[in-house]
């Protein structure tokens, strides 16, 4: 019988593209969206889909129902996929639109892994995979809302690692850093909702910030397809030791290794070089 893995975010990106190698890989993969029409796409392109907004508790539990009962009850694995960047200086955020962001980057999250883990307990095994980032690693400016959710989720995913221990569920943070995926189509949408760049003393960066955001092609010289993340993907749930943490492209590997041998003032120089 194959192992049940559930995975959020998988209209396009990291999640799509885990979404049909897992199940080519002989798991039975259950892909959530938060859009009908993604998950009737999904269903088109062969898999099992549901429709899961991290956004809303109601939607996670009625999804989460319907993928269960398309696995009779089992769930081996959860991805935690599915986020957003929200861009944009703190002092020009609404308190909405940072609400909002930890709302489907740590607190769905939450919803949903409160709920996948009684069944992972009752079989004794069971395999959690979150999707932080480099930006859960080190700050940068205008990123300081998407920032904010990862290193808390950073922080939610050891806890919880410890909390399981001996349980036989083991817990993973996939770390990438640039990945061409449309995250940064999605991140321009939030920046023009909720940011007036004009009105703002960091117009001069808004417009960097915009013109990095709709730039076509890969975002960095570092910047790798959604298909890097795959072995790491694979490997958190099918070794019997798997790792916790995964870090993905040049970009995360230097930027841990930086974090722990430079000063923060230091650090801080090498971020504001990076730019906005």
């Amino acid at each position: 019988m194959s192992k049940a893995v559930l995975i959020t975010g998988c209209s396009s990106g990291i999640g799509h593209c885990a979404a049909h190698y897992l199940h080519q890989q002989g798991f039975q993969v259950i892909a959530s969206a938060r859009k009908a029409e993604d998950v009737v796409r999904l269903k088109e392109e062969g898999l099992e889909a549901v429709l899961l907004d991290l956004a809303d508790e109601n939607s996670i539990e009625a999804g989460l129902a319907q993928a269960l009962q398309l696995t009779g009850g089992r769930l081996y694995g959860l991805f935690n996929n599915g986020a957003y960047g929200q861009p944009g200086a703190l002092e020009d955020l609404p308190t909405a639109a940072l609400r909002e962001q930890f709302n489907t980057n740590l607190f769905g999250t939450h919803h949903l892994t409160r709920l996948v883990l009684p069944p992972m307990l009752a079989a004794n095994e069971g395999r959690i995979i979150q999707n932080s980032s480099v930006l859960g690693l080190v700050a940068m400016q205008f990123r300081g809302a998407y920032n904010a959710t990862k290193f808390a989720l950073e922080g939610y995913t050891d806890t919880l690692r410890l909390e399981l221990a001996g349980t036989g569920v083991h817990v993973s943070l996939l770390e990438p850093g640039p990945i061409e995926t449309r995250f940064r189509a999605n991140a321009r949408d939030a920046f023009l909702r909720h940011i007036d760049p004009e009105q703002s003393r960091h117009r001069q960066g808004y417009r960097q910030t915009l013109a990095r955001l709709q730039k076509p092609g890969p975002s960095s010289r570092y910047s790798l397809p959604p298909e890097s993340c795959l072995a790491p993907v694979l490997h958190a749930l099918t070794s019997p030791r798997p790792k916790t943490r995964y870090p993905v492209t040049r970009a995360t590997l230097m930027m841990s290794w930086l974090r722990r041998l430079l000063s923060d003032r230091a650090l801080d120089r090498l971020m504001l070089k990076a730019g906005g």
